[in-house]
């Protein structure tokens, strides 16, 4: 290839466009509902294709286009209650972002082929540079603004392939940038016009084999849990009507089954309580007769307040002093408004309706069950790496995941926040007990395998043992280096390829 033909665009403008579109449309089947995992090859396909030889601005109208398309579909259910307002805001920050940081890998797609136009430089930096990119998009996006929300990660929506594997190896940002750079791989080989040649195709084996062919990391059987979990499928969205202790009371009728059984611990999901044990006599009263019954600890979840703070708690109760674990990351706009003067001027009766300001937690997302550590992670924590990763470093054996669905029920988010519980399954070679106020609740194997489910709108109650695992995956251990390395590492390389192109034209 010519270095013309190098860095000249594939398609015109126009079709650019339209393949944009495409290949968000088609990342987003990759993730459930419809969890097509092969999918998201196609879309990131798509998407570099329409990327390719442009400049500054047609990179921000495809990129812009095909965030557009992929994060409006993606996260349509934030509207299931409050309207198109939140949809727009959030789809919308998320396509800004995703947009304007397409263009460094447009600009990579130029500058590499200029700068290193031999077969090292097309088919082996270029491809680890755009998944170093991509990667490096990922990572902010779920950190920025606020908390960030890395709820779209390409490596989450491949929790029914093959593939997940590799997440205990590096993580599902490391996933998610060998996907890419297999895919970018692909895509430049058939480039090439020599498909059949060894050399064009070689990248992109010695990827493809590195992600079929490594096997799941190990970690050592420890024994078993018998689990306890309850599904009360009470009024516990945000605009439910009920009475005082409606939540409690469907809890503890869908804990009823149990009551005769022998487990080590019952488990109930986030909000399952609807008044604070550590402070109101009678719910503390409740849940002491209910740990004496079944003559086990309970872990339960409430909004709990400590002076002047109010937070989103799992607690173990019946167990001694009762242990707390307060939610790392609340939601923002969900369970607490950032910099809320601004916004009440821009929304006032939105923001209005969020009344409560809950505050980060500082304690560790662990409970030394009886000498068994377990793993937590409320809700929305499940998708925040740290919160996983210090909960295996603290010692857990199992995961224990207190999740409220009801105010998205009847859409995909239910069935998205599972599927990560799932990697997180795998990632961390531990098994997942996802317990929801309204489903769909599930137990977990390290495996990722299913053994045993509620579906959703059901009050029920699951009995499981839960196999406990012991050691570390390489996920846990570097998987904040891998971060760190291909984050700061892609920028870093960027930068020096900016350079190296300015300083190449200033002597032209």
């Amino acid at each position: 290839m010519t270095r013309t033909n190098l860095t000249r665009p594939i398609l015109p403008l126009w079709a650019a466009s339209l393949t944009a579109v495409v290949g968000g449309f088609t990342l987003d089947l990759s993730f459930p509902d419809v969890g097509w995992w092969p999918l998201a090859f196609v879309g990131v396909a798509f998407s570099l294709v329409s990327l390719i030889g442009r400049r500054v601005g047609g990179a921000l109208l495809v990129g812009l286009l095909f965030a557009a398309a992929f994060w409006f579909v993606h996260i349509d259910w934030t509207s299931r209650y409050l309207g198109v307002v939140p949809w727009f805001a959030l789809a919308g920050l998320e396509t800004v972002i995703m947009g304007v940081l397409a263009i460094p890998l447009a600009l990579a797609y130029r500058w590499v082929p200029r700068l290193l136009p031999g077969p090292w430089g097309r088919l082996v930096v270029l491809p680890v540079m755009i998944g170093g990119l991509w990667t490096t998009r990922e990572l902010i996006l779920g950190s920025w603004p606020y908390t960030g929300f890395p709820w779209g990660r390409i490596g989450m929506s491949q929790s029914e392939s093959p593939l997940a594997h590799i997440a205990s190896w590096t993580g599902v940002t490391g996933l998610t940038f060998l996907m890419v750079v297999f895919t970018a791989a692909v895509v430049q080989g058939v480039r090439e016009g020599r498909p059949r040649r060894v050399v064009t195709a070689f990248p992109a084996l010695v990827v493809a084999a590195v992600l079929l062919l490594v096997p799941a990391f190990p970690t050592q059987a420890a024994g078993s849990l018998t689990v306890g979990s309850v599904q009360g499928n009470g009024p516990s969205g945000y605009f439910d009507q009920r009475q005082r202790g409606a939540i409690l009371d469907a809890q503890l009728a869908a804990s009823a089954p149990l009551l005769d059984e022998d487990m080590d611990v019952l488990l109930w999901p986030e909000g399952g309580i609807d008044s604070d044990p550590l402070s109101n006599d009678a719910t503390a009263a409740t849940l002491d007769a209910l740990s004496q019954r079944i003559d086990a600890p309970l872990i339960v979840n409430a909004a709990t307040e400590r002076g002047d703070e109010i937070f989103n708690t799992s607690i173990l109760w019946g167990a001694g002093e009762p242990q707390l674990h307060d939610k790392t990351h609340p939601v923002p706009f969900g369970e607490y408004v950032p910099d809320r003067p601004f916004f009440e001027m821009l929304a006032p009766d939105l923001i209005g309706l969020i009344g409560r300001e809950y505050t980060p937690g500082r304690n560790a997302p662990f409970f030394d069950l009886n000498g068994i550590g377990v793993g937590l992670a409320i809700c929305f924590d499940v998708i925040y790496d740290d919160v996983l990763w210090e909960g295996a470093q603290e010692g857990a054996e199992v995961y224990m995941f207190q999740t409220n669905n009801a105010d998205f029920r009847n859409t995909d988010e239910n069935l998205q926040q599972l599927a990560f519980a799932r990697m997180r399954a795998i990632e961390t070679g531990r098994a997942v007990v996802n317990i929801s106020t309204v489903g769909t609740s599930q137990v977990i194997a390290p495996d990722g395998a299913g053994i045993d489910s509620l579906p959703a709108a059901t009050a029920g109650a699951m009995l499981t043992d839960v196999p406990l695992r012991t050691g570390l995956t390489p996920a846990v251990v570097i998987g904040s280096g891998v971060q760190a390395v291909l984050g700061w590492g892609s920028v870093a390389a960027f930068g020096l390829l900016g350079a190296w192109v300015f300083v190449r034209r200033t002597k032209n």
